[in-house]
């Protein structure tokens, strides 16, 4: 069992002596006298229980209260007049981030059971937490048979010092796994410089990755590196390559064939080493047919490839992202310790997710910042509600009316704006006019 520690905030001047009772129940106690000196212990980890005499008032400020009750690990319990629960705030403070409280005078066995209980809380919360795997494997979450196919790719492709085309729908994490395999291969020592092709402006491109020289152009005042340049000993990673110009994927392929670049308005090439990473939503194959993409690039990209599940084919990892994510983003709007709740999860479940877990992350952190409530509702993720006896048949004939529901309300508060609703549903405003076709989904209507 856990020794028993007990973090006791008494302000200077303070005659309840609550120290030596306390330590007469046999917890260790150690006493400060203001929140900053507080802060400073409660980050050491040592105490599960922290005991906070609000006598006077006027001994604390609310703000450093807040600061002091956001530190996770710890339930408090406040020790306060019952004048004092009438001061603007201080009620508000004690629901937020208090596990209960005491007023005052003190009576001995109540708190003696209040401290009890607030322990038997927090060691629990604590077993919790040593016995819970979310992480899977190179910094990412998931231990679904997708997300399990994807860590032995990695494994086979960070040794090897070859060019990689990471595909796969958007936000589902794709420069995550290009830091992934920059950080486990010979070459992380080395920098790592993402380029995202689809937001450089078609007149600089050229200039951001193979850099210029002084007077290059109008305005070229000085030598620039470009990104490849800068990548040397590292790697270069390509985000959004589908969408670069032909033009410039030419000047591509010949690095890419002799690890040469040459600067604008240079006529010197250079040798640069780096690795090439290359990541797209875009299905290449299907680009070069259109003549948007060269063939030959494509297969120079593509030497090692490797798709990234979408979250819908990633069975049991919902969970498990969501509880990441509700404990790295504890202590927004208040301080309260936050879960999902069973209609929640069915909502979650039953949703298709076309934006992936960048979708997943914006919805989770909506609900926290919106919603006063500590069960998290499908109201509070803007997901329509899926009754516990539901007659669908098919889990994906759950996702697709799901979807279809969301997708209409949102329209529907964007005023029939693609570009607004896309935004709001964390997508890009192309996969949204795809989802609306699928779904026969008329924004007019």
């Amino acid at each position: 069992m856990t020794e028993r520690k007990v973090l006791l905030i008494e302000p200077d001047g303070c005659s309840h002596q609550l120290s030596e009772l306390i330590a007469s129940w046999g917890w260790e106690v150690q006493v400060v006298a203001d929140t900053a000196e507080a802060r400073a212990v409660a980050g050491k980890g040592k105490a599960l229980v922290g005991v906070i005499v609000m006598d006077p008032p006027d001994a604390f400020d609310l703000p450093g209260l807040e600061r002091l009750t956001a530190h996770p690990g710890i339930e408090w319990i406040a020790v306060l007049s019952p004048k004092a629960l009438l001061r603007p705030g201080w009620a508000k403070l004690i629901l937020d981030s208090c596990y209960d409280y005491h007023t005052l005078p003190v009576d001995p066995n109540r708190l003696s059971v209040i401290l009890g209980h607030a322990f038997g809380k927090a060691e629990l919360q604590h077993s919790l937490e040593r016995h819970r795997d979310w992480r899977g494997r190179y910094d990412m979450i998931g231990a679904s048979p997708a997300m399990l196919q994807l860590y032995r790719r990695i494994d086979r492709v960070v040794g090897v010092d070859a060019p990689v085309l990471i595909t796969g729908e958007s936000g589902t994490g794709k420069e995550l796994v290009a830091r992934a395999i920059h950080k486990h291969s010979a070459r992380k020592a080395g920098p790592f410089i993402a380029v995202n092709c689809a937001e450089l402006p078609e007149n600089l491109i050229q200039s951001a990755l193979f850099g210029h020289e002084r007077g290059a152009f109008t305005g070229a005042h000085q030598r620039r590196v470009g990104s490849i340049e800068a990548a040397a000993g590292g790697v270069i990673f390509l985000d959004e390559i589908g969408d670069l110009r032909l033009d410039l994927q030419a000047n591509l392929l010949r690095f890419l064939q002799d690890k040469t670049i040459m600067r604008v308005g240079s006529t010197q090439r250079m040798q640069v080493d780096v690795r090439v990473i290359a990541a797209t939503h875009v299905d290449l194959r299907q680009a070069v047919q259109a003549g948007r993409f060269r063939e030959d690039l494509f297969y120079r990209l593509n030497v090692l490839s490797l798709p990234v599940p979408p979250l819908s084919a990633r069975e049991g990892d919902l969970h498990l992202l969501t509880e990441m994510l509700l404990a790295q983003f504890e202590g927004i709007n208040g301080h309260r310790s936050r879960s999902v709740g069973q209609d929640a999860m069915r909502a979650m479940t039953a949703y298709s997710w076309p934006g992936n877990v960048r979708e997943l992350i914006n919805r989770v952190q909506h609900a926290l910042v919106m919603s006063d409530n500590r069960v998290i509702t499908p109201t509070d993720l803007e997901l329509p509600p899926v009754a516990e006896d539901t007659n669908v048949t098919t889990l994906s004939s759950a996702r697709a009316a799901a979807s279809r529901d969301v997708i209409v309300e949102v329209l529907k508060r964007a005023e029939n704006n693609v570009s607004e609703a896309a935004r709001k549903l964390g997508i890009s405003r192309i996969t949204l006019y795809r989802l609306m076709d699928k779904f026969d989904i008329d924004r007019n209507d």
